[in-house]
Parts: C-alpha cells; sequence; structure tokens
C-alpha cells in the first residue's frame, strides 16, 4: 500500500508576480480537495497577494542573499531540517528548487514545465507541440504536480481574498477621487518594452472612454506615469501611489481591467473584475491567458509571434504586434454588452 501523502506543503515559488498569483488558485483547490495547508516560499514583494488565503498558514521569504551559492545550499539544508515530513511542491522547477529538494526528508512534487516543448514550438512552430502546450494553462500545470488528470481551468483560477476593511479603503479611495462606476482600470506600463501597448494608444483609449460615460483609474507602478499630475477630468493617475493590496482592493471595484500580459492582469482575474489583456510578443500556447469567464484577449495575427517567452527579446518589426492592436478595437473590447 502505498504511503499517505502529508498534509502540510512547503510550496515553492519566487518570482514574478504574475507567476505567485496564479498558484493560488491551484492551492485553494487542494486545500478544498485534499484538505491540504501550506507555507509558501517566496519573495517578500510578492507575498501579499497570499495575505488571506485559507490554506496558506505562512509565506518563508529569504533575504535576496541567502539565495545564492554556498548560502542557497545552506539555506536548503535548514528548510529540509525544518520541514522535516513535510510535503515539497515546486511549482517553481528551477536549479534552486531543485537544490532544496535533494536535502528534502519528505516527498517531493514538481509541475512539468514543458521547457522543451515551448523551445520546439517557438523555434519551429510545430503543431503537436502547440496543441500540448494550448491544453493546460499554467495553474492547470501546477495542478499537475499532484493531480494525475487534467483539472479544469475555472476550478484551478487565481483568488486573492480581501478583507472588509480592504474593501472599505478602497472605495474610500475611490471617493476621495470622486471616481463611480463605470470605472475602467488601465495598467499601461510593462517589464519589457516588447509588451508595452504605446502610450498615445493608451491616451486615445481613455479620451474614448470619457467620453462614452466611463471614468479611468491608471494603476500600477514605473517611474514615468501614463498622465500624473496632468491627468484629464475623469482620470485618476494612481501610478506608484498604492500598495500591492490596496491595487487588488481598487480592481475588484472596477468594471474592467485593460492591460498588457503583466502580473496585473492576473490579479484582475483573481478579483473577478473583466479583464481585457493585449498580447503581442507572447501567446496562449505560454499558458498566461487571463481565465476569468468575461476575459477578453486582443491579439495581432503577425506569424511571428510568439517571438519569446516574457517580450525581451528585440524585434525588428518595432513591436508590430502591439501597435496593429487599435484604441478602437480595446474600446469596443472594453464597452461591450455583458451578459
Amino acid at each position: 500500500m502505498a504511503k499517505a501523502l502529508p498534509t502540510s506543503w512547503l510550496v515553492v515559488r519566487m518570482s514574478a508576480l504574475g507567476d505567485v498569483v496564479l498558484t493560488t488558485g491551484v492551492l485553494d483547490h487542494l486545500h478544498a480537495t485534499r484538505g491540504w495547508t501550506f507555507h509558501v516560499l517566496t519573495k517578500k514583494p510578492n507575498a501579499p497577494v497570499l495575505t488571506g488565503h485559507p490554506a496558506i498558514e505562512n509565506t518563508v521569504m529569504p533575504e535576496d542573499a541567502s539565495l545564492k551559492g554556498l548560502k542557497w545550499v545552506q539555506a536548503a539544508r535548514e528548510l529540509a531540517a525544518r520541514y522535516n515530513g513535510w510535503g515539497l511542491l515546486d511549482l517553481h522547477g528551477t536549479l534552486r528548487s531543485m537544490v532544496l529538494a535533494t536535502f528534502w526528508r519528505g516527498p517531493v512534487r514538481r509541475y512539468p514545465k514543458f521547457s522543451l516543448t515551448r523551445r520546439l514550438y517557438g523555434r519551429f512552430g510545430w503543431q503537436w507541440a502547440g496543441d500540448s502546450l494550448t491544453s493546460l494553462n499554467v495553474p492547470q500545470r501546477y495542478a499537475r504536480a499532484v493531480e494525475r488528470g487534467t483539472v479544469p481551468a475555472s476550478a484551478v483560477r487565481p483568488v486573492i481574498h480581501l478583507s472588509e476593511a480592504e474593501r472599505a479603503e478602497a472605495r474610500g479611495i475611490l471617493s476621495r477621487h470622486n471616481l463611480a462606476a463605470p470605472i475602467a482600470a488601465l495598467h499601461p506600463y510593462a517589464t519589457h518594452d516588447g509588451k508595452k501597448w504605446p502610450d498615445d494608444s493608451w491616451r486615445e483609449l481613455a479620451e474614448r472612454l470619457l467620453a462614452a460615460g466611463w471614468q479611468c483609474l491608471i494603476i500600477g507602478h514605473d517611474p514615468a506615469p501614463l498622465y500624473g499630475a496632468s491627468a484629464p477630468e475623469g482620470v485618476t493617475d494612481l501610478t506608484s501611489a498604492t500598495t500591492l493590496r490596496q491595487t487588488c482592493a481598487l480592481l475588484e471595484q472596477c468594471s474592467v481591467l485593460v492591460t498588457g500580459d503583466s502580473g496585473p492582469m492576473h490579479l484582475g482575474t483573481a478579483v473577478r473584475t473583466r479583464t481585457v489583456g493585449l498580447f503581442g510578443p507572447t501567446t496562449r500556447h505560454w499558458g498566461f491567458f487571463p481565465s476569468g469567464e468575461h476575459d477578453t484577449v486582443l491579439e495581432s495575427a503577425l506569424p511571428c509571434r510568439p517571438c519569446s517567452l516574457h517580450g525581451g527579446r528585440g524585434c525588428d518589426r518595432g513591436v508590430q504586434c502591439m501597435r496593429d492592436i487599435t484604441p478602437d478595437a480595446v474600446f469596443r473590447a472594453v464597452t461591450a454588452p455583458q451578459p
């Protein structure tokens, strides 16, 4: 008879923000179906998205210096000793998490990254590879670390657990800025330039929404705000002005979120706000499309897509895939009648 698995697990998912957000629905699912509880090893800036999660009892946030070289080997030994007998759920699949697994004194489960399949599809565009990749989104791949069959995407959709105090604070922020429904949250920033929709397109979208009776809330962190103090009436630019939890609570109060392929895109889905995702260098094959019931993706049909995993590779077409997405198309997606 197979030995029963423990009910306490250390989860490894260091970065980035969106990847950590995408673990939340999986942990919810495993808590509900198996009674498992978790500690999560992650980086400090991402930890707030895990606050209030009923399946997560603690977050472990090592200092960056301890994650490198021999210091990480020592830290991994200490973690393995501290969590003796626990399960290790590796949702990162890097050399660092594999080092931890070598010292682990309990069962280890690791999710399939499909690294080779991704490379083959990106290099050759083989259909079998593409079909394999699109059959599972990232949360479903995470679930495969434990589940033998395919868990429905809706069962592992990311979820942020907000408190009533956080919701009240968000309503207060909106009230102070005279923002009332319908509100479109706009996230015009990107870690990689290849994923960035042009600033002029964002401004044209905002103008069209204002003319149609909407109000706009700019969210996200960036050293160069889209508007800042020069925002027109009806647009509130809170760039770099809110915490991660405040951003989540504000998004929940909005009617829609418009964003590129980004961490905040997954926050929108996780608080059940309808999300319009603008995709350029990346495609459904990488597994990051928003998974909400009414979420929408706009993308170009250029044959060179996908050109990279994260949008960081240079583009000799001037990021045409993002420029091909017109403000008119986004406006229509935002204002389309909803069921």
